[in-house]
């Protein structure tokens, strides 16, 4: 919903993670604690949260902050099982994204984690640009298993390797995760990618060949990052991934997802 410029009214908003949660999906990234200026539409996370019912569900909630203020917000909210940071491995992109130097979001991600892990949570990082960026910032797969290093040092054990504008090939998938995950055992590195209507098969293939076995997706592949400023290439779509899957190896009700996929036509006529 972040990048919609029309507003969505909460109770549409509620309503409509309501059929989510129904899903039975592992985590839902549900919204976000980010500056209203910045990201205007989720300016009402908190209400939203608040006309849920989570008494019949076990899908975890996941809010993307971007900074402490961010997550001391977030984490008033007991509801709420994870924090997700996007960290860029590109720094003309944590610039634009979070207005951050890499080692400005280093501290800043310390900072959160300790937070977190005292509230009994957990972190999320996405490492957006992790598949090279179009800035000519310096990428390869030491770059990013460097910030995987340095990051997972502070106990932070789920990652999500993001391809924030749908640059990657079926190669540089299989590279990178056939490189990290093998060194990295006690990680959970997922796979958080964009694509088009035309890529998204052989970049699941890709990745789950690789030994991948998490996976972020959204209906009807709404969204991207609205600070990438491509309209070419939106999220995975989540369909997409239970074409390639099946839904019995995931556990989601393949009827309550048919269900949300009606409901998303019309809270993303906005």
């Amino acid at each position: 919903m972040q990048g919609r410029k029309v507003f969505i009214p909460t109770a549409e908003k509620a309503a409509y993670i309501q059929k989510l949660l129904a899903c039975g999906f592992d985590t839902l990234d549900f919204g976000s604690f980010v500056s209203p200026k910045a990201i205007p539409q989720m300016r009402d996370t908190a209400e939203v949260l608040g006309m849920l019912d989570l008494s019949a569900t076990d899908t975890k909630l996941l809010a993307i902050v971007a900074n402490r203020r961010g997550a001391v917000a977030a984490l008033e909210h007991p509801e709420i099982q994870y924090l997700g940071y996007p960290f860029s491995v590109s720094e003309t992109f944590q610039l634009r994204n979070t207005n951050a130097t890499l080692e400005e979001s280093l501290e800043r991600v310390k900072q959160i984690q300790e937070l977190t892990v005292a509230a009994g949570k957990e972190m999320v990082l996405y490492l957006s640009m992790g598949f090279g960026n179009p800035y000519g910032d310096p990428w390869n797969v030491e770059v990013v298993e460097q910030w995987v290093s340095k990051l997972s040092a502070l106990d932070i054990t789920i990652f999500q390797l993001s391809d924030t504008i749908g640059v990657s090939a079926p190669a540089s998938i299989s590279y990178l995760f056939n490189s990290l995950i093998p060194r990295y055992p006690n990680l959970d590195i997922g796979a958080h990618l964009h694509t088009t209507p035309t890529t998204w098969e052989e970049k699941i293939t890709a990745a789950a060949e690789a030994g991948c076995r998490r996976y972020d997706g959204a209906i009807r592949g709404f969204g991207g990052c609205p600070m990438a400023k491509d309209d070419l290439t939106g999220n995975m779509p989540t369909e997409n991934l239970f074409a390639h899957f099946g839904f019995e190896p995931t556990g989601v009700d393949e009827a309550a997802f048919s269900e949300a996929m009606r409901a998303s036509e019309a809270v993303f006529t906005y």
